[in-house]
């Protein structure tokens, strides 16, 4: 699972990050989510922030097994997982009013302007949207069947925003382009045949391997 979100970066971003329908016309609606994710604890001193507390809603999906391939010390690691997994997503779901968190802190002797401040920055809004996807074990069906339910939100996602999800011309002008930019970093001279930015950029790079 260590790569599952990647995979489905490709997938879906790939897939879906269009602007134009069958019918070859400009979409008015936003299309093709922005995918990411890491595995266990590891993004949740990374992103899990900006879930919880940023200014825009993030809907997460959240995949566990109930049991492990490593039941080292009886499995303890994976118990923690577990609990966060649970943790997290009541947290997204349920938050925490400023008002609970003006008791706590209060309760621990905090009062005053200290108090105020905290107050706002520990509380947490809630009503985040989350998926809790808990499966028996990891196995080689799982994992196909796993990836079977994204392909499948993925095809479905297209139908409803009536876009090709199987053509990626967004990727074709990038390939082209690096075509024509490969030679010119070896020939001599300066280079003017694009804009300002990426003159600039191809140039700095010619002057620096120097």
């Amino acid at each position: 699972m260590l790569r599952f979100p990647a995979y489905f970066q490709q997938g879906d971003m790939e897939s879906n990050g269009k602007f134009v329908t069958r019918q070859t016309n400009e979409v008015t609606y936003a299309t093709g989510p922005i995918v990411w994710g890491e595995p266990g604890t590891n993004g949740q001193h990374a992103f899990y922030q900006l879930i919880h507390q940023g200014t825009r809603m993030i809907p997460a999906d959240f995949l566990i097994p109930v049991h492990t391939h490593n039941p080292i010390q009886h499995g303890i690691h994976h118990e923690i997982l577990l609990s966060n997994f649970l943790a997290q997503t009541e947290a997204l779901m349920t938050g925490k009013s400023r008002e609970e968190v003006h008791a706590e802190l209060f309760s621990a002797g905090i009062t005053g302007d200290k108090l105020e401040a905290l107050s706002l920055h520990k509380s947490f809004k809630g009503n985040r949207p989350t998926n809790s996807i808990v499966f028996t074990k990891l196995t080689p069906y799982m994992l196909g069947a796993l990836v079977a339910m994204y392909e499948h939100k993925i095809f479905v996602q297209g139908v409803i925003w009536d876009i090709n999800s199987f053509d990626q011309w967004g990727v074709e002008l990038g390939k082209v382009l690096a075509k024509k930019i490969q030679p010119e970093l070896k020939s001599p001279g300066l280079i003017t045949s694009h804009d300002s930015s990426t003159n600039g950029l191809i140039n700095f790079i010619k002057e620096a391997r120097k």
